[in-house]
């Protein structure tokens, strides 16, 4: 009977490989593979040891034992590592795997140096060869190894039976098994059943115990489970390109939605098909330079009435990124419904931009009317708010094709400018009645009483606006009641500001706001003809206002005085 047990446990393990190779998946542990592969080696030794007639054939024998005893515990201890996620650090891996690597060759002196086995005969015995032998140091240095191995593997189960619940108990049970069985057969059984190795026993019920783990892990493995199903639904495409764009292969969804890569050679370059290179490789490029940035790395693909979304990601393996990768999926209802949205939108946004200039009317209606009620309380002003925002607009307008060095005009500013200039006398609301309505000249007291009005004037825009969103106009308004009673030579009020502080919109605003004083007439003087106020205007540039402003005042003053002229023949 013995004679037939070391081939029939040789002849299992190879039959369990089999049936594993059948099973294997891309995605399965490597280390369990290399149990499938070292557990046949193993129990081939022991067969041709058992089969030995010779002391040479038996050593050899043995060495091919000793091939699978000396990494196959490493690879056990590996395997439940990785199934347990616990990291090994490199250095560790690359220790352990060095140490079994000498042991082994160590092995390898038996017959020729004391190191491994002292003494070694060979003997059959009822027609069983059989190596007698003395263990030298270098075997206790195996034992020493494969119970390091064995306490470090049921550390680690014990260790994620505690501390990690993601991990199946069931899976943690199974790999408790094998390495408990493993261990008695090689130190207790020998002791019980010297005259037969039951360690290809234990290695073929651990082939089984493993087989056992790699059909739960296929179910509990959900990323390839789901990558599997994706694959094979036809719904997903995939393509695949190595680092320099090469084409590495697609699958028929892929090839589906994109025909041209039928015409595709795989392992040469992107580039050898025009078609579809000018389409992947600008994405592929896009991809590399801004991997940082998510919105780089998807491109819609429309195609009849369907869009496809294609994301462009990195080919890994391990750690290692060796290319680029590309998941295509039908984005249609998504498409859909963006385009009916961004329809729903320009809806949307055209019904607040109407409501929205519905507002900005009703506001700048307001602010006219509070500026036509301080107006009507001043006898020497009639229409003025009205005549200097129309100077103000020829002035704006002027400056905006032929702006002088310091001047940043732009349609923005000219359109926040002619709607400031109403409220450029809003202050004189503070103003007590009897001084803003005396018929005629004001005493000095009366007149310090009427300048406060620009600071107040500059209080009342701040509040009014201050709630506003446009930060622009409220200090664009705000400079303009404050400041257009300042003075280019710094005798000006309320601030004394001189030259460039002055802002460019109290600036324009005071040419403004002087020559409608100058043409109009008003209750302590007759209005000036226009060329004794075109005098005065330009004597006092250089020293009221700003010499830039001086030719952009020529330019304008044509349109000045017929507009003007315009406003007396209507009256």
């Amino acid at each position: 009977m013995i004679t037939f047990y070391y081939p029939t446990m040789f002849a299992l393990s190879v039959l369990l490989t089999g049936i594993y190779a059948l099973i294997w998946k891309k995605h399965d542990d490597i280390h369990i593979t290399l149990v499938f592969i070292l557990i046949p080696i193993s129990n081939l030794g022991n067969m041709l040891l058992a089969a030995a007639s010779s002391e040479e054939a038996a050593l050899t024998a043995n060495s091919i034992y000793y091939l699978g005893g000396c990494f196959l515990q490493l690879v056990l201890l590996l395997a439940i590592f990785s199934l347990c996620r616990i990291r090994l650090s490199r250095p560790v891996s690359l220790m352990m795997l060095g140490l079994s690597t000498a042991v082994f060759i160590s092995s390898l002196t038996v017959g020729r140096f004391p190191w491994f086995y002292r003494n070694v005969a060979f003997e059959q015995v009822n027609g069983i060869g059989v190596l007698r032998k003395e263990y030298g140091p270098l075997h206790t240095v195996f034992y020493v190894m494969i119970f390091l191995y064995f306490l470090l593997s049921i550390g680690a189960i014990v260790y994620s039976f505690i501390r990690k619940k993601q991990i199946s108990r069931k899976i943690l049970g199974l790999l408790f098994l094998p390495e408990v069985i493993c261990m008695a057969a090689f130190f207790v059984g020998r002791r019980l059943f010297p005259e037969i190795e039951l360690i290809p026993a234990a290695y073929v019920f651990s082939q089984l115990v493993y087989l056992l783990i790699t059909l739960r892990l296929n179910r509990y493995d959900v990323t390839g489970t789901v990558i599997e199903s994706m694959a094979e639904s036809g719904d997903t495409g995939f393509i695949i390109f190595d680092r320099r764009f090469h084409y590495l292969g697609s699958n028929e969804t892929a090839r589906r939605i994109l025909p041209q890569l039928n015409n595709l050679t795989v392992d040469l370059s992107l580039n050898r098909s025009r078609t579809i290179s000018e389409q992947l490789i600008p994405w592929l490029e896009d991809f590399r330079d801004h991997q940082e940035d998510i919105n780089s790395n998807w491109h819609v693909i429309p195609k009849d009435d369907q869009y496809y979304l294609c994301r462009v990601g990195p080919l890994r393996r391990g750690k290692k990124t060796y290319g680029y990768r590309m998941v295509i999926t039908d984005d249609t209802p998504d498409q859909t419904n963006i385009h009916s949205l961004g329809q729903l939108s320009q809806e949307l946004q055209a019904l607040v931009d109407e409501k929205t200039m519905h507002i900005v009317r009703m506001n700048e209606n307001l602010v006219m009317s509070m500026a036509v009620m301080v107006e009507s309380r001043d006898n020497s002003t009639g229409g003025h708010i009205r005549r200097t925002r129309e100077v103000v607009r020829m002035l704006t307008f002027a400056l905006r094709d032929h702006a002088p060095a310091g001047y940043h005009i732009t349609d923005e500013f000219c359109q926040m400018l002619i709607k400031a200039a109403p409220m450029h006398d809003l202050g004189k609301i503070a103003v007590d009645d009897a001084i803003l309505r005396k018929p005629g000249r004001f005493t000095p007291e009366e007149y310090d009483q009427m300048k406060k009005h620009a600071a107040e004037g500059g209080r009342i825009v701040h509040e009014i606006l201050k709630d506003t969103d446009d930060d622009s106009f409220h200090l664009l308004a705000e400079n303009v009641a404050r400041y257009h009673h300042e003075r280019w030579d710094g005798t000006g009020y309320p601030d004394h500001l001189k030259g460039t502080d002055i802002p460019p919109e109290a600036r324009i605003m005071a040419i403004a706001d002087v020559y409608d004083a100058l043409v109009s007439k008003r209750v302590y003087k007759e209005s000036l003809s226009f060329d004794k106020a075109d005098a005065i205007m330009t004597e006092g540039m250089g020293s009221q206002f700003d010499p830039a402003l001086k030719e952009i005042y020529r330019q304008v003053r044509p349109d000045l005085e017929n507009y003007y002229r315009s406003l007396n023949t209507a009256g």
